[in-house]
């Protein structure tokens, strides 16, 4: 017995320190497809570390069972009985072990992927919230925003027959449509020569054919766009909510804003310190829940990045959409030189968006294999 309890130390696996290892800080990338595959990659480690020893023991109680049925002195069987109680002991505490450095990998990744998809929430939302983007939308779908459009208007005013012409009212003269049709029909009943006439329509005539097209794909981009970024006001909470139940097992109160305002991340992980020393100060019981406790939010953290990934795939799906929207007018080339800056700068402003969303915002990548070792903490050692 005494000569097997030496070659079982041969065997010692110690916890390691994975936050020091990332520097007492989350790394600075941002991209959380980097943490998800340093988990991935350390989850790996622990197993294969702690396969060696699984295998060393229970090649043992192998060798032992084999003795056993060849063994007829009870005294020897009893010794070989308590190598068996004492190797399973081992193995116990070796599953334990391994499941609480598992946990803390996974904890301190998961804390990692929140910092990192807060910021690009954050970015998402500015990205929606902008002003240049919505007064773009509601300029360039208006004809009555053309100060061209506005200058044949006032020719025509001008020119109109006072006894046939009326003015439209303040709420119709600001509809387009209404806008338009009231300039094409003081325009028939003014005293303007045919030349005249010819001339002031050449000057808008893209303009009304541009915004009539279109007016209607632009309001859509326009009303999605504000979905997408209520869209995102939900994630954005959903996430805040997760932090506040991610970091309260550990003791700590401050909001995910207040956190990131502040660069607390010292403070978290000081309280995550204190916390897995508690853990192993702790009784099996106690170790067990208080390990269920940093568990369940992880899990949760599994689930927001599923709704995460969905959002932004749909986001990409818009933004193609809106990119289709915005090539379909048909006379684009005719009407180029007089069609508004804006537009171009909207084309060019969905098709940066669609690369964010293909970098910048792009879905965090965890499937298959990945998906299993992460979520449940197994793999195909057990």
């Amino acid at each position: 017995m005494k000569n097997f309890k030496k070659i079982i130390l041969i065997f010692p696996i110690f916890l390691s320190s994975f936050w020091m290892k990332a520097g007492g800080k989350p790394p600075e990338t941002d991209d959380p497809n980097i943490i998800v595959n340093e988990m991935y990659g350390e989850i790996s480690q622990v197993y294969n570390r702690r396969f060696a020893a699984f295998e060393f023991y229970n090649a043992e109680i192998r060798k032992i069972n084999a003795e056993l049925l060849k063994e007829n002195s009870l005294e020897k069987k009893v010794d070989l009985l308590l190598q068996k109680d004492f190797l399973k002991e081992k193995i116990a505490e070796e599953k334990t072990d391994m499941e609480s450095e598992i946990s803390k990998i996974r904890y301190i990744k998961g804390l990692q992927i929140i910092k990192i998809l807060y910021e690009k929430v954050l970015g998402l939302d500015h990205h929606f919230a902008s002003v240049r983007t919505f007064s773009e939308i509601s300029k360039i779908a208006n004809p009555n925003q053309y100060p061209e459009f506005e200058k044949v208007k006032e020719v025509l005013k001008n020119k109109r027959d006072k006894k046939e012409g009326f003015d439209l009212t303040t709420v119709l003269g600001a509809n387009s449509l209404a806008s338009v049709i009231n300039t094409f029909t003081g325009m028939l009943v003014s005293n303007m020569s045919k030349e005249e006439k010819e001339n002031e329509l050449g000057k808008v005539d893209c303009i009304i054919d541009f915004t009539l097209r279109m007016q209607n794909d632009l309001n859509t981009i326009y009303f999605e766009t504000g979905f997408l970024q209520t869209s995102n006001e939900t994630v954005k909470t959903d996430l805040e909510t997760l932090f506040r139940d991610y970091t309260k097992p550990i003791g700590y109160e401050k909001s995910l804003r207040d956190c990131r305002d502040s660069d607390d991340w010292d403070e978290v992980k000081d309280k995550l310190t204190n916390f897995l020393l508690t853990i192993e100060k702790s009784d099996d019981l106690k170790k067990r829940k208080m390990r269920i406790e940093v568990e369940f939010p992880i899990d949760r953290l599994i689930q927001f990045i599923g709704s995460y990934n969905n959002f932004i795939n749909s986001g990409e799906q818009f933004y193609q959409k809106f990119s289709i929207i915005l090539s379909s007018y048909e006379n684009e080339k005719q009407c180029e030189s007089k069609l508004p800056i804006e537009y171009s700068k909207l084309k060019s402003d969905v098709g940066v968006a669609i690369e964010k969303f293909n970098v910048a915002y792009k879905p965090v990548e965890i499937n298959g294999t990945k998906m299993k070792e992460i979520l449940y903490g197994i793999n195909e050692f057990e």
